[in-house]
């Protein structure tokens, strides 16, 4: 991608370093698209449903004592930059749906953090990926998730990596518009339905991320390759895939947040589009 390095954006919150505090509650966070994995696997092994403790299940309610913040510890030359990258792709983002949704649109905060992190949503680590959570409308993000992403995922390049912050802010689109609490609604009426409603969210949010991308594109900030490097990120993280990687075989019946195929398609018909209108995964027959 064609950027310029520079300062950090004033809508960044470091909190690397930061001891987890706050309340084990429910949360309503959404499963980062790094996550899966984890309570896939989880829930595989032990016939449980792990994705319960992150839609809305009760879980304990704990009050530590507070304690005062810590400082982020110095960043090494590659954070720094990667730091600066984010913040590129979080302004260049945030202004781009501002102009799409003049007078709706409200920012949100972008929080660094490393190994584990409370959030209004609740307790979560750097294993359950990068994630939005609509309680404080603030998307959290460990950097090291990058390196996984091009290691374990095999999807490399910058945009695949702004892909991540682009889709995050897709449910902060949705939370603004009331999609997310109407999906919720839906999903305590029809418990059947709950991963169903789950995959046609997180598909729509691929799709936001296109629409960003797709901006991008008209305005010269792509480079060769860049659009390929998407298309692979979204693909590599496909609940088909991750389950595959984990050596249990495919259960589409456990699906969060679709498949390989349907995450390109949808994060392509935004690339394409440039149209919200293209983005309604509720409405449409076939994913």
């Amino acid at each position: 991608m064609r950027w310029t390095p520079g300062g950090r954006s004033e809508d960044v919150e470091d909190r690397r370093g930061e001891s987890p505090g706050g309340r084990f509650g429910r949360g309503g966070m959404r499963l980062g698209i790094g996550g899966f994995l984890l309570l896939a696997v989880l829930s595989i092994v032990f016939k449980k449903d792990f994705f319960a403790l992150v839609s809305g299940g009760p879980t304990a309610s704990v009050e530590p004592a507070p304690a005062p913040p810590e400082p982020a510890p110095p960043s090494t030359p590659q954070e720094e930059q990667r730091i600066q990258f984010v913040s590129f792709v979080l302004d260049d983002a945030q202004k781009t749906w501002a102009r799409i949704l003049p007078g709706r649109y409200e920012k949100a905060k972008l929080v660094l953090f490393s190994d584990q992190i409370s959030s209004a949503c609740g307790f979560a680590s750097a294993a359950s990926g990068p994630f939005y959570c609509p309680g404080d409308r603030k998307v959290y993000i460990d950097l090291s998730f990058y390196d996984q992403l091009q290691r374990r995922f095999g999807a490399p390049g910058e945009f695949a990596q702004a892909y991540v912050v682009a889709h995050e802010l897709g449910h902060h689109v949705q939370n603004l518009l009331g999609i997310d609490e109407e999906m919720r609604r839906a999903q305590r009426a029809r418990p059947d339905l709950a991963n169903a409603l789950s995959v046609r969210l997180e598909l729509q949010a691929d799709c936001l991320a296109g629409v960003w991308g797709h901006s991008t594109g008209e305005r010269g900030i792509l480079e060769s390759g860049d659009v390929e490097a998407g298309l692979n990120a979204a693909a590599a993280i496909g609940d088909d895939r991750l389950q595959k990687g984990a050596g249990r075989g495919v259960h589409p019946e456990s699906f969060t947040h679709g498949s390989s195929a349907q995450r390109v398609r949808w994060f392509r018909a935004g690339l394409e589009s440039g149209s919200v209108e293209a983005c309604n995964t509720f409405r449409a027959r076939d994913l």
